[in-house]
Order: structure tokens, then sequence, then C-alpha cells
């Protein structure tokens, strides 16, 4: 399939994306909005625990995931029908003035429970429009053959937004209170903003003169699209069966894996670190090699794997070794997460990638989320290492799906 370039080919071939001051720009903004997630994060939970009990909390932490999974597939349209960067410019001015407003409730006041959630409930409207966005803008701002390191890139930062921004958010509230981290996770929106404003842009593609069409009729030919593109139709499957079985066994799991064991919280920080370490490797080699051969190969091969370290780690004995495995599934998650990336912007039309990353995102951000409470119902009837080996198998189908897929197994990613 032929794809129209997202921006014009002197703009796209200056320079690579690691050398782009354009793409710098907003790859400063990411990191800057990510770490005010991070912040942001850790004043809503002691927030919450402080004001209700441990239910209570688990609510209000949890009431973002539901507007998020079902206004999805609707952000995607508005992303690609305004432009990525106008939509991450108005959703990142609008989380700064909802976290500003309940900092300003919280110093003059005790509001309870319900401002909380409602901020949460905000936070989940505002994510299912800004996320597709965020996949969205980099087919704007750099050429195809960059993509992979763009998205190299963005894992580095999404891991440097992780290590700072929680001990801040900590921070702020051990001197502060929530108020105080809410105010510093305001600050941290407010920054992303006028780097967004300075990215560069290519015009939006098609549209030019033409009738604009209904949401529905936007969001039918953005599933249309995908179905007709034998790759994306394929990958999409990739991502839905690998994150389905991934996200569960990494969040809920490892916690009560930990406590099974007796790791403790320590124990289960190291594991965490190793995965981490893993993913952010795979991310600086990606920023510096820039490309990846074979890449739908490599993908499907990657997920397989890490589907058997997925289910290994919950049979190792010792901290030691479970922190080895986990490195090995960040390598491999990594990887494979990068490439999906990659090869969904570069498949996709340039004027269809905010309705693909969507549906992407519905899996991984929207859906998966919510086996959190099936993962923990699962661990306490049947133990961790059934469960573990359960999710593995559902993530290991994403790969061998992929494997059997002549157009995903020989998708590449451009030179």
């Amino acid at each position: 399939m032929t794809v129209t370039p997202a921006i014009s080919e002197p703009l796209a071939a200056e320079r690579p994306a690691h050398r782009d001051p354009n793409v710098l720009r907003w790859l400063g903004a990411y990191a800057s909005s990510a770490m005010g997630d991070n912040v942001y994060y850790v004043a809503l939970s002691w927030a919450a625990v402080q004001a209700g009990t441990p239910s209570q909390a688990g609510l209000v932490l949890a009431a973002s995931a539901v507007p998020r999974a079902l206004l999805m597939l609707g952000g995607g349209v508005i992303a690609d029908r305004f432009g990525p960067r106008r939509v991450l410019i108005g959703s990142n001015a609008v989380r700064c003035a909802a976290v500003l407003a309940v900092t300003v409730l919280l110093l003059v006041s005790s509001p309870g429970l319900w401002l909380l959630g409602l901020l949460a409930l905000v936070f989940g409207v505002v994510d299912a429009v800004l996320m597709p966005a965020l996949g969205a803008l980099p087919a704007r701002i750099t050429a195809r053959g960059q993509l992979a390191r763009v998205q190299g890139m963005r894992g580095l930062a999404s891991r440097l937004a992780n290590v700072v921004g929680a001990p801040i958010g900590g921070l702020c509230v051990a001197l502060g209170g929530a108020a105080a981290a809410f105010g510093v996770a305001a600050l941290l929106f407010a920054v992303c903003l006028p780097l967004l404003i300075a990215v560069r842009v290519g015009r939006r593609p098609g549209g030019d003169g033409q009738p604009v069409p209904s949401a529905w009729r936007e969001l039918r030919d953005g599933l249309g699209h995908i179905r007709r593109n034998p790759v994306l139709a394929r990958l999409v499957v990739v991502v839905a069966l690998s994150d389905l079985g991934f996200v569960g066994p990494l969040n809920v799991g490892l916690t009560l894996l930990a406590d099974e064991r007796g790791w403790g919280a320590s124990g289960m920080g190291w594991v965490l670190a190793g995965f981490g370490a893993g993913a952010g490797t795979v991310s600086l080699l990606l920023t510096v090699r820039g490309r990846v051969p074979r890449a739908g190969l490599v993908l499907s091969v990657t997920i397989a794997v890490g589907a058997v370290a997925i289910a290994a780690l919950a049979y190792v004995p010792t901290v030691v070794a479970a922190v080895g495995i986990a490195l090995a599934v960040g390598l491999l998650a990594g990887l494979s997460g990068a490439l999906c990336g990659a090869l969904l912007q570069t498949e996709s039309d340039p004027g269809f990638v905010g309705r693909v990353t969507s549906v992407s995102n519905l899996f991984s951000l929207g859906l998966a989320p919510l086996t959190f409470p099936l993962t923990g119902v699962a661990v306490a009837l049947w133990g961790t290492g059934p469960v573990f080996c359960a999710s593995a198998s559902v993530c290991a189908l994403g790969g061998i799906f992929g494997l059997c897929s002549p157009a995903l197994r020989r998708a590449e990613l451009p030179a």
C-alpha cells in the first residue's frame, strides 16, 4: 500500500530524529507530561487513602478506567479530525486546569472523596482523547524511516518519567501533602504546553475543500482502513492478545507473587527495576540504531519468547533469579512494544493514524487494566503459577498468530 508522507520530504529528510530540534521539542513535552502523570498518580493515591477506606480509595483510582475504555475509539476520531498537536495542547491544558483547581480546593477546604473521584473521571475522559493523539503525532513530525527511533526515544523518556516522577510526587506529599504534589503535577503539565506549541507539524493529510464526514462515518472508515490492510488487521490482534496476557501478571500478579514468596516491597521493587532496566536498554538501542530488520518477524518471535519468560517468573525461587527473568521480560517486551508502535504508524495512512492508535490503545490501556480484579481472584483460587502460565499462554498466542501470518511476518520498517 502506498502511504502518503506525513510531512514534506525536505523537512522529513533534514536529519535523524534524535538530532531534529522539532522532534526533541516534542520529546521534552512528552517527558514533562509523563512526569506530571506520575506525580498526579502519587498525589491521587495518597489523598484517596487519607480521605476514605482502602476500598473507597481503590474505586477512586479505578474511576478513570471506564471512560477511557468507553471513549478511546472516539478519541482517535478527534485526533485525526483536529490534528494530534492541537488535541495534545488542549488535553494537557484541561489536565493542568483540573489539577490546579483541585490544588486550590485542597488548600482552602477538605472536599472529600467526591472531588478526587471527579478528578479521576476527568482524567479518564481526557486520556481517551490524549492517548490516540500521542500515538499519531510522531508520523506528522518526522520521516517514516525515523519512526522506530522515535519509539525508542519515547521509551527512554517514559522510563525517565517513571524513575523521576514518582519520587518527586512522594517528596512533595512528604513536604506539603497532596495539595503540594497536585500543584507540582499542574506545573509539569503547564511546562509541556509551550513546547507543544513550538512543534511544527505537516499539514493534515486530505480533507482540503472536502465536506467533513460525521464522527461515526470517520470511525467506520478507520475500522475499515484497519480491516483492509493485512498487516494492520493482524497487528491489532497481536497487540490485543499480548497485552491482555501481559498486563495482569506484571501489575497485580507480581505484587501477589512477591507477597507469596516473602520478597516484600523491596523485592518487588528490584523485580520492577529489572524490567525497567531491560525496557530502557532496548529503547536506547533503538534510539541509536533507528531500525530493526525484519520487524514483523522479530516482533512475533519476541512476543512468543517473552511469554515463556512471563511463565518462568512465577517459578523462580529467589529475588535475584526473578530480577534476571524480569530483565529478559523487559528486553523482549520493550522491543516488541516499540516495533508494534512503529509498524502501526508506518502501515497506517497518515490521515488514519489517530484512529488506528485508538484501536490499539483500547486493548492496551482500556480493556487490559480491567483484567486486574480477575487476576487477583484467579490467584486467590489457583495460585500464582497457574495464573502466570495461563496469562503467558494468551500472550504466546499473539506471537504465534503473528508467525502464522505471512503479511505480518514479512512486514518491514522503512530503510
